[in-house]
This record gives C-alpha cells, sequence and structure tokens, in this order.
C-alpha cells in the first residue's frame, strides 16, 4: 500500500519545496515527485500537511529518560518503549539511549536491554550511548565519581558488545590509554570527549587515537582559553569532529553557540537534549543515584546546584535554534536530523527526505508544533 505526503513544505534537499510530494510503502521512501504527478493521485492513502513543514524525523543522541522513565533505574526494554514514546510526541523518531556512569552490571545489562529492544523493533531505538564511567572527576557534572574507573579489557568488550546497533561512548580522553581508546574504535564504537578536564594536547591525542566527536560542547569540558585552549579550543579547531549542543538558552549562552557554529564546518554541530524522565510526563522529579532531582522553570538541577541533565525535547532546541540563534528552519531541522545520522554513520538511511530512505518524518504547523511523526512508515 502506497502513501503520499502532500500539500506541504518538504526537506527535500537543500530548501523545503511546495512543489513536490513524497511516496511511501512499507518502511520507505520509495520517490520524492512533482505535487501534480500522477503517482499522487494513485496512492492509496492521501495525508494533507495543510501547508505545514515535513523534515527528516529528528535523531538525539543523547537521552537519559523520558516519558517518567530513567534508563538508568530501569536497564529494560519496557523502559525504551517508554523514552521513546515519551519523546516520539516531540519529533524525535530515533535515539541513543544514554545511560549516566554506572557500575558495570548495569552497563552490561543496559546494552543487553538495547540488543533486545532493537531485535524487537521497538520503534526508534537506534543504539546505546555509554556517557561514563571512563570520565574526569573535575568535570563530573551530576555524575557519581564513586561510579568512575579505567575500563580493563573484559569492559572494553562489553562496552563495545552490541551488534545489532550503533554504540556510542563518552569518555575523557585524558583518563583512558591512547591504546583503549583505539581498541573502543577498532570493536566499532563511535568515541567522544566529555566530561573531560584534558589539555589541548590530551584532547588532540584522543582525536589522533579515534575520537570522533564532543559531548554537549561547553559543559563539563575544560574551557577556551587564550593560553590554554582545552577541550573546547580543540573541538572548535578540528574541522573533522562533530559536536553536539543543547540549545536552551540555559546550559550554553547562544553566543557562545554562534561562536560553535562560526568555528566548525557546516555540518559538524548538531543537536542533542540530554533529556531527563520529565520529558513527555507530567512529574517534574526523579530519581539517580538515590537523590532526588527536579527541574525548576524548565532547569534541572541536583541538590549541589549542578546542572543534571535538561528538560529539553528536540522540537524546542529546533524552535530554539531559530529563534536564539538565528539559523533558517531547515538548517535547525538538518541539526536534529542529517547531522546526527552523519555523525552516528547511519546517513545512508536516516536524515533525509529521498528515495531509498527509511520513511521517518516529523509535520509541523505553522506555529512548529509537531502535528504528526512516522517512523518506518508508520504514523503515531
Amino acid at each position: 500500500m502506497k502513501t503520499v505526503l502532500r500539500n506541504g513544505r518538504i526537506l527535500a534537499g537543500e530548501s523545503f519545496r511546495d512543489d513536490v510530494a513524497v511516496v511511501i510503502e512499507n518502511d520507505r521512501i520509495i520517490a520524492v515527485v512533482a505535487a501534480d504527478d500522477a503517482a499522487v493521485a494513485a496512492a492509496d492513502v492521501q495525508v494533507d500537511l495543510a501547508g505545514g513543514w515535513l523534515m527528516p524525523g529528528f535523531i538525539d543522541a543523547q537521552v537519559n529518560g523520558g516519558g517518567g522513565a530513567l534508563f538508568n533505574n530501569q536497564t529494560d526494554v519496557e523502559a525504551l518503549r517508554t523514552m521513546v514514546a515519551g519523546h516520539r510526541k516531540y519529533g524525535t523518531t530515533g535515539m541513543l539511549p544514554t545511560l549516566i556512569s554506572d557500575d558495570v552490571e548495569v552497563m552490561a545489562r543496559a546494552v543487553q536491554a538495547t540488543r533486545e529492544a532493537i531485535a524487537a523493533k521497538v520503534p526508534g531505538v537506534l543504539g546505546i550511548h555509554l556517557e561514563g564511567p571512563y570520565i574526569a572527576p573535575a568535570r563530573k557534572g551530576t555524575h557519581d565519581v564513586g561510579k568512575f574507573r579505567v575500563p580493563d579489557a573484559d569492559e572494553v568488550r562489553m562496552a563495545t558488545s552490541l551488534d545489532n546497533g550503533v554504540t556510542l561512548i563518552t569518555l575523557a580522553p585524558e583518563r583512558v590509554p591512547v591504546q583503549t581508546i583505539e581498541q573502543m574504535v577498532a570493536n566499532g564504537a563511535i568515541v567522544a570527549a566529555g566530561h573531560t578536564a584534558g589539555t589541548y594536547d590530551e584532547i588532540r591525542a584522543g582525536l589522533d587515537a579515534g575520537v570522533t566527536g564532543f559531548t554537549h560542547l561547553y559543559n563539563a569540558m575544560s574551557p577556551l582559553q587564550g593560553r590554554d585552549p582545552g577541550a573546547v579550543g580543540a573541538a572548535l579547531e578540528d574541522a573533522d569532529s562533530w559536536c553536539g549542543v543543547i540549545v536552551d538558552g540555559v546550559h550554553v549562552h547562544p553566543a557562545s553557540l554562534r561562536v560553535a557554529l562560526a568555528a566548525k564546518p557546516r555540518g559538524k554541530v548538531f543537536l542533542v537534549t540530554d533529556a531527563m524522565p520529565m520529558v513527555g510526563s507530567d512529574n517534574p522529579a526523579f530519581e539517580l543515584y538515590g537523590e532526588v532531582i527536579t527541574a525548576v522553570d524548565g532547569v534541572v538541577r541536583n541538590a549541589a546546584g549542578s546542572l543534571a541533565g535538561s528538560a529539553l525535547d528536540m522540537v524546542t532546541a529546533v524552535r530554539n535554534t531559530v529563534n536564539l540563534l538565528g539559523l533558517p528552519l531547515a538548517e535547525a531541522s538538518r541539526m536534529a536530523s542529517t547531522y546526527p545520522a552523519q555523525f552516528l554513520g547511519l546517513d545512508d538511511r536516516y536524515g533525509h527526505i529521498a528515495a531509498g530512505y527509511q520513511a521517518d518524518f516529523v509535520w509541523l504547523d505553522q506555529d512548529m508544533q509537531v502535528q504528526a511523526t512516522w517512523i518506518s512508515g508508520q504514523r503515531d
């Protein structure tokens, strides 16, 4: 059965077009055709987009929780279903459930739960993000220093053992031997620098060993200074690496984000939420490491006052990118879809509206509010 999405502004290529329609069959886009093409009228199902925007579904590489569930507290498939459902209403059609620094047994359960969720075709689960525990106490954020360690060979094998999805590992390059980073990459993991107190030279050594990304740029990393470029300086200088950014007006000043966009090649800065369980839930509080953490006025902090993730959703991040950073909606959309897909090595299947790609979309109305999403051709 063929479905056509028509009468909208469709992000097909570099810009939005109102003269085309999208034809999907099963889980794939089979064609992007002229709006008056015979295939449009012949489709079994017609979806009128009412002049709204149709974009590739958003891909979030850093999702700690959603829908009331926190992955650290519930490392099972049901939690992943809950998290996906919580975020899908805000346009996220693909995510990496993210485990904050924890014991090796919890990590192993999280990897297994992710493996089972992907095998069961839970919509939107693309892999796992292990954020720590191989990070720096001086830049711990809300992570528990008692969980921090340097992995041995057995732990590296476990952390990189997901065989049916993406594995992203955030670590502090100064805390992990170069040979260990190289082994993680050789095992198929994507490695990002984050929660790091590393010097410029230490971060450069990590990049040379295979680090290809930076987790929530500016946050929990050594800053850029005139005589000490730090992790931020290394990130902004390096043309090949990607940087995830939290655009909520709290984690990073908009001017600093504009500096990053000016410094990095286009396509190397992408949106993440670093979302906690309150996204997609009416409950503003959750428990992490036995401590109750609450969002106040949309800002999530722990008892010590440190930012503890966010209450940000992806469509709000896209709107903020337009309103706070002054970028066109098409570019903000790519920062939420195309660029993270490229970072994760998935851009042959996700992040574009083009023939052959998975039929993952988000439909926004004139006010940039989500009207519907599709994952693998299935509408919510």
